[in-house]
């Protein structure tokens, strides 16, 4: 490490930086061009102006003038008008900048719509300072060294791990790198150069009245280059600050740092001591030096295990030891053991995905949507036959998948999550305060704790500190002061948080996004591949985010039904660093226009609506070396721009440039111990990986799967009378069974409820997760369905109607039957069974089926139970069914020549499905039908009313053409 010579007037540097830089005769040259510019841009033009005389009128300006030819002095005047526009812009222009030099401000106010001409001005003063003789004496705020600093923040230790409620286990690995090299050549350039050199040094300012600053925006202003930033780093990392803190990541920060430049720093902001020393008071000169003296009297880094590596910035990932007392050992979401095989259970289900329950919840949610937008295209174009509105059933590793996803998924933690994340963004908003940088985030089952890249205050409420001042703990019960959060209003805050895996009772979610620089993964590659999809799958597919960009390089290209707006698939790390270089210059370039520091700042705030959607980057095969470095180069300032990067480092090795290092080990164990960090990894197996793939394969009515599945249909003759009958459509009520206990009859309802909505059977592990959403021992589910076959009793021949299958489900006896079954049935028999051959008979069942509907399903539902209801898709299936019933029965009305019995049947589909438009344009036709032209219009400015500013529907638009034309006069008229 370099040090003081006993010759040496001050401390020198130490980086091989090249000594103070000399002015040259050019840099004399480009003072005097840029002098002679701005005075002849200054004053020349304004003189030159002056003699065309005043453009303006000298009255009040009248109409008769605005009608009058335009001659060549009225051109003239409107040109002269603009320059003088023109001028005054670039004149404010150099104001703001000669301001910001003089007053120390590091990044200028910048004057609207004045791009270019405030980079010139700009340029103009730089050239100017660069040779002035007092240009050191514009350094932002030395002036004020001597002011109080802000000393509110503590420290922070990267201490022993400690899981939560339990005691101190071995400590963390020191998260600091070989910084050996470096210092070896700040020697030797020193060497040669002698101590003769004035030391410079930054002050970092406030952020008020500009941007926040950041180390490659110091780089990119004093050496002429934002990758720079890290020699910058490396001279000053771990190094005790005035506040009493130290630089330990090189995106993080603070006013009133004092950071030592490389020899060529230059511009004026920065100051040479001790050369200037006599133009600063005494306490600066103080501060300075205890600083300066701290550079040569670090202890030797630690090596880091495994060789020599460049010095990356670190963090250390803590386990929160705050918690309520008495937590559940269970994690998150998480369901106890499934019931034993003595309770039917002949199945196993995946452990990966039964214990990833914000991974499953999201797939669930996905695969949801898309099984809705297929049953919506379905009945809009009539594809793939439809037959019954029934998605294919899934079989074999997809129905256990599928079961797994049921058992595991978390709904309730998703929605905590997403409603705490954005509170936590609305309350800061509201405070006018920025998002901190958020490194982790630690999810329980009862609270929420974040993990802060710094001390940043006292959190907002309900929000609390947690073990120190860089956690920040919100209680899963106090989330409802945020149960009027409005997703379009506020922002989500933090989209790049992912689960990495668990750890005890506790759930890591690792923020991709606030990584400055690449995240290196090394493993086997198939450990690694279930870690990237996992990933890949989660991220995608997350409820906690709004727009984000998620891609795939080298894998994963199967996994865009998942999300297909939100991930895209490259095929080479070439084409990745193309489009990721081009990205990252037009983000920069954003953040500098919208006037931010970084996306956390444009996420709150008036701008919040530009969201600053982030950009996460999953790379499954291990990059060359040079694909690495330009990697790293490319993302070194990425933690602030929204763009994260987790990168396949192979089995062996590391990634050149990574800032962070995982590994992932054979017996699914998560190891960074530069972080601290040992997990129980969350993996997306490749067995898994393809079943949930061909469910949302099967899903797409387009695709090649399977055919849909066959309506469960029974016997709708007297003769099929039900043993067995329940009321689900409406109210829900059982007919021929005796009412249980009051203490166990609502959960027999539910049970019962949830396998006559699944008649292909019901895994016992997905009927206790049901019931029991925060889990339960397999002894008291055993005895719920005990219970729900007595109760439910046993047929004449002595066969019980409650079942279980060859693959382990629950099956209902098909004496057990409720009105949707029977309505599916009423509807296939009409328009494919004995209804296709008599119009009367058709007419009959249709009806029927019609009068079934009360009202919506499972209408007097015990608030906070059914919630599995979420998973399913009935709520777009029964609503289908009905307008399918009511179309039926109104073609046939009109091939009757009944209209008035037509509308009659349509309005009563239309109150349980008013966003069916097939419903609307065959009522504008059974309308049209009666004559009453006044009844038609005012059915088309009812329809305009309540599209809202949507407009109707292209395909009613051209009914109305056919039906009314004019109507869109009427229409307006009308509103």
């Amino acid at each position: 490490m370099a040090r003081n010579t006993p010759g040496s007037t001050g401390p020198t540097n130490r980086t091989p930086q090249p000594l103070p830089r000399q002015r040259t005769v050019g840099d004399f040259a480009k003072a005097f061009f840029a002098f002679l510019a701005l005075a002849g841009l200054l004053l020349a033009v304004p003189l030159a102006l002056s003699t065309q005389g005043w453009p303006l009128p000298h009255g009040m300006p009248s109409f008769d003038m605005v009608q009058q030819q335009i001659t060549v002095d009225t051109f003239v005047n409107i040109l002269v008008c603009v320059v003088w526009l023109a001028w005054a812009q670039f004149a404010a222009c150099v104001l703001v900048e000669i301001k910001a030099a003089v007053s120390g401000v590091g990044m200028p106010s910048h004057i609207p719509g004045a791009g270019p001409s405030q980079m010139l001005a700009r340029q103009l003063i730089a050239a100017l300072l660069l040779v002035s003789a007092t240009a050191a004496s514009f350094a932002p705020g030395i002036a004020q060294f001597g002011q109080s600093l802000e000393s509110t923040h503590k420290p922070t230790v990267a201490a022993a791990q400690q899981a939560p409620g339990v005691g101190s286990i071995a400590q963390a690995q020191a998260a600091v790198a070989s910084q050996a090299d470096a210092q070896a050549q700040a020697e030797q350039a020193h060497a040669k150069t002698g101590s003769e050199g004035a030391t410079k040094f930054y002050r970092i300012n406030p952020p008020e009245g500009r941007h926040h600053d950041s180390l490659w925006e110091i780089a990119q202003r004093h050496l002429g280059d934002g990758r720079r930033y890290k020699e910058i780093y490396q001279l000053n990392k771990d190094r005790m600050q005035p506040d009493g803190t130290k630089l330990s990541e090189a995106s993080l920060i603070r006013p009133g740092w004092i950071m030592e430049m490389p020899a060529d720093a230059h511009g004026g902001e920065v100051v040479e001591m001790p050369d200037q020393a006599p133009k600063v008071s005494e306490q600066v000169r103080h501060q300075i030096d205890e600083y300066a003296k701290s550079g040569h009297h670090q202890e030797q880094p630690a090596q880091h295990q495994g060789g020599s590596r460049v010095d990356n910035p670190t963090a250390q990932i803590s386990v929160p030891e705050q918690r309520l007392p008495n937590a559940p050992s269970t994690g998150s979401g998480a369901v106890a053991e499934a019931p034993s095989q003595s309770s039917g259970s002949g199945l196993g289900l995946s452990a990966a995905l039964i214990g990833a329950p914000l991974l499953a919840a999201g797939i669930l949610g996905a695969l949801g949507r898309r099984r809705r937008m297929a049953l919506w295209q379905s009945a809009m174009t009539a594809v793939a036959g439809r037959r019954g509105m029934e998605p294919p059933v899934p079989t074999g590793d997809e129905a256990d998948v599928h079961d797994a996803l049921l058992v595991g998924a978390d709904p309730d933690a998703v929605r905590f999550l997403d409603l705490a994340l954005r509170g936590l963004a609305a309350s800061l908003g509201g405070e006018s305060r920025p998002l901190p940088v958020v490194y982790a985030a630690w999810l329980t089952d009862d609270d929420l704790h974040l993990q802060l890249a710094q001390p940043s205050g006292t959190p907002p409420e309900p929000w609390a500190q947690g073990q120190d001042q860089t956690f920040w703990r919100l209680e899963r019960s106090a989330v409802a002061t945020y149960e009027g959060i409005d997703p379009e209003t506020a922002a989500a805050p933090y989209p790049g948080l992912v689960s990495l895996g668990t750890r005890d009772d506790a759930r890591l979610l690792l923020n991709l996004e606030a990584v400055p620089g690449l995240v290196a993964l090394t493993g086997a590659d198939h450990d690694r591949a279930a870690v990237l999809s996992s990933v890949a799958a989660e991220l995608a597919t997350n409820g906690w985010s709004d727009r984000m960009t998620v891609t795939v390089v080298g894998f994963g290209a199967e996994l865009s039904p998942l999300a297909p707006t939100r991930l895209r698939h490259l095929g080479s790390v070439d084409e990745l660093i193309e489009t990721l270089g081009a990205e990252i210059g037009q983000r920069r370039s954003a953040l500098g226009a919208a006037g931010h520091d970084s996306v956390l700042t444009g996420r709150t705030g008036p701008a919040q609506q530009t969201r600053w959607a982030p950009h996460l980057v999953l790379v499954a095969d291990e990059p060359t070396a040079d694909e690495a470095t330009a990697l790293a180069e490319l993302t070194a300032d990425s933690g602030r721009l929204g763009i994260g990067c987790l990168i396949g480092a192979g089995s062996a090795g590391q990634l050149p440039g990574a800032t962070w290092d995982l590994e992932i080990t054979g017996e699914g164990t998560l190891l960074a111990p530069l972080l601290g960090l040992e997990l129980d990894a969350q993996l997306l197996p490749q067995a898994q990986h393809e079943a949930v793939v061909r469910l949302f394969a099967d899903a797409d009515p387009e695709g090649d799967g399977p055919e849909p599945a066959r309506p469960f249909l029974v016997d709708i003759t007297e003769q099929g009378r039900p043993a067995v009958y329940a009321r689900l459509v409406g109210s829900y009520e059982i007919i021929g069974l005796d009412t249980p206990d009051s203490e166990r009859s609502a959960l027999l309802h539910e049970a019962l409820a949830l396998l006559l909505l699944h008649r292909e059977g019901v895994h016992p592990r997905v009927l206790a997760s049901a019931m029991w959403p925060r889990g339960v021992t397999p002894e008291v589910c055993d005895a719920l369905i005990e219970r729900l076959r007595l109760w439910l009793g046993t047929d004449e021949d002595g066969s019980a109607r409650l079942r279980t299958d060859s693959t382990g489900r629950l099956t209902l006896a098909r004496s057990v039957v409720s009105d949707l079954d029977v309505l599916r049935s009423l509807h296939h028999e009409a328009t494919e069974g004995r209804g296709t051959r008599r119009a009367s008979v058709r007419e009959r069942l249709l009806t029927d089926a019609l009068g079934l509907v009360r009202g919506p399903l499972l209408a007097d539902r015990t608030e906070g139970r059914y919630t599995w209801l979420t998973h399913e898709i009935i709520d777009t299936q029964l609503p289908l069914l009905v307008a399918d019933v009511a179309l039926a029965l109104s073609a046939h009305h009109l091939e009757q020549e009944e209209p008035e019995k037509a509308i009659a049947a349509l309005r009563a589909a239309v109150s349980g499905s008013s966003a069916d438009e097939r419903l609307w344009n065959e009522m504008l036709r059974a309308t049209h039908a009666t004559g009453d032209e006044a009844r038609l219009r005012e059915l088309a400015a009812d329809l305009a009313v309540r599209s809202g500013e949507r407009g109707l529907p292209p395909r009613t638009e051209a009914l109305l053409d056919e039906l009314l034309p004019g109507w869109r006069g009427g229409v307006a008229a009308a509103g």
